[in-house]
Order: structure tokens, then sequence, then C-alpha cells
């Protein structure tokens, strides 16, 4: 059952203003498309070469539809809170997951506790859940942890709109 995310409804200006990261050499504050978040690209302050999101992000709801809306790979959205155990056990994989897929993947965490909306929105019902998003679809939502090996079929190419 796979439904459009309404986190994808803001126009191109605010998808073009919705991320400011900072450069990783000279920490110059950079807008970030979504889309820029999985390729190679410069920091227009000094030059160097940025490498694609290695890193889960956390987001708001303006950053998390702004990676939504022009993402040009699968999306990762781990929904969890500090105070929670499996939350804590999970932060590493998805750690891991967004290494090993550099470039192919993007991963996103939302704080449930400071983003209860964006939550409820997903129908997040417990803790931690994951959420992948394809081209701006929801194709699949597990909630409880998973290890590294399945997230990474569910963000595989191979992967078929379930939930």
């Amino acid at each position: 059952m796979a439904r459009t995310s309404t986190a994808g409804a803001p126009t191109g200006e605010a998808v073009e203003s919705a991320l400011v990261l900072a450069c990783t050499a000279c920490g110059a504050k950079n807008p970030t498309l979504g889309s820029d978040l999985s390729t190679r690209r410069r920091c227009p302050s000094c030059k160097i070469e940025l490498a694609p999101l290695a890193q889960p992000l956390d987001v708001n709801p303006g950053e998390l539809a702004a990676v939504v809306i022009s993402a040009r790979v699968p999306v990762l959205i781990d929904f969890w809170a500090p105070w929670c155990p499996p939350c804590r056990v999970a932060g590493p994989i998805v750690k891991k997951v967004a290494a090993d897929l550099k470039g192919k993947a993007l991963v996103l965490k939302v704080d449930v506790d400071q983003q209860p909306a964006l939550a409820a929105e997903f129908g997040v019902r417990a803790i931690p859940t994951f959420i992948v998003i394809r081209d701006r679809e929801v194709v699949k939502q597990h909630p409880g942890l998973a290890m590294p090996g399945t997230i990474k079929r569910w963000l595989g190419p191979d992967m078929k709109k379930s939930r």
C-alpha cells in the first residue's frame, strides 16, 4: 500500500532553501538541494569537493520535504527518540547503513519527541520505525529493529512497493 508523502508539498523555492549544511573543510554554511546530498559537489566558498552524505542527517519537516521531493536515490527515515533503548541500539546500525550506501541512498533521522506531527503524518506508532521512500512514495514501513543487511535490501534496486 504505497502512498505519496505530503512532506513533498513545498514549492521549489522552499526546497532550495530548506537544507543548510556546513562545509566539512571551511565550515561555510551552504544551501544544499536534497538531490545534491547523494552526489559529489563543491563548496561554493572554498571549492573543495564534498562527498555524498555518508551519515544520518537529523531533519525537521521542511528539511525532510526538501530531501524527499528531490532525492534521486531511495531515502531511509529512522523515527526514533533519545530515551528509547531499542532506538539507541538502532543508532549504530543506521550509521553503518548510511556509510555503506553513500551515494546510493540517503539516511534521515526524525526525533519523534521534537517532531510529533511528522511522526503522526507517517503513521508512526512505535519506535524505532524505519520508512523507505522512493520517488516520493512510501514503499516500506517497518516498526522495530532491523539488521544492516535487511535495511540495505529495502533500499536496493529490486525493492518492490510493500508495507
